[in-house]
């Protein structure tokens, strides 16, 4: 009579144990994104426009190859050497100024100089008008025999013949930005598509 009841239990018990192996637990799911695999390759926000001036300013993106420097004037925000191409002694130099809301001149006033840099007159000059992101821009590429100033006033004059001229007028509602690319000829169609490309990416913020 024991036997046959302790058997009973026993049927009970592992009867009991099996239905709890059946069901099977509901994983929690973790709500945090999976930790990046060992090697695996995480996308990049590009880098950031650089601002050329003050907040509400323009906004440009330079090409990596170009170095900036250390600007040497409070009517420059930017400035840049470009590396010079093969048979080249020397790096063109460009430059961002922006003086103020309605100052630097008219856009005619400084493309007639900067021809005028190069000994040339602006018939004999390229012009041409776009709109970039809402910005009326003008371009001036000019090549001839550069003379400038070498600093405003100054007696001391760059004198380098052979020379390229790129520059640029953008017009902003705080006022005009001024761009000048200033090298061999050699040197400036080297970086003739990425000045473009330079101009092409103002954004005003």
């Amino acid at each position: 009579m024991f036997g046959l009841f302790h058997r009973a239990a026993l049927v009970l018990l592992l009867s009991s144990l099996c239905w709890s192996c059946s069901d099977a637990p509901v994983p929690i799911k973790n709500s945090q994104p999976a930790a990046p695999k060992s090697g695996t390759p995480e996308a990049r926000p590009a880098a950031p426009a650089q601002t050329a001036g003050a907040s509400g300013g323009l906004r440009l993106r330079a090409p990596e190859a170009w170095i900036s420097e250390p600007v040497t004037s409070n009517m420059r925000v930017s400035q840049y050497r470009l590396p010079h191409a093969e048979g080249d002694a020397e790096d063109a130099s460009l430059v961002v100024y922006y003086f103020g809301q309605g100052q630097g001149g008219s856009v005619d006033a400084n493309l007639e100089r900067w021809a005028g840099q190069m000994g040339q007159t602006m018939e004999k000059s390229q012009k041409q008008s776009m709109t970039v992101n809402g910005l009326n821009v003008t371009l001036l590429d000019v090549t001839g025999h550069y003379s400038a100033d070498m600093t405003p006033g100054s007696a001391e004059k760059v004198d380098k013949p052979n020379s390229r001229l790129r520059a640029a007028v953008i017009e902003t509602q705080n006022g005009p930005y001024f761009i000048k690319l200033v090298g061999s000829v050699k040197t400036i169609g080297r970086w003739d598509q990425e000045f473009t490309s330079y101009v092409k990416s103002a954004e005003f913020k």
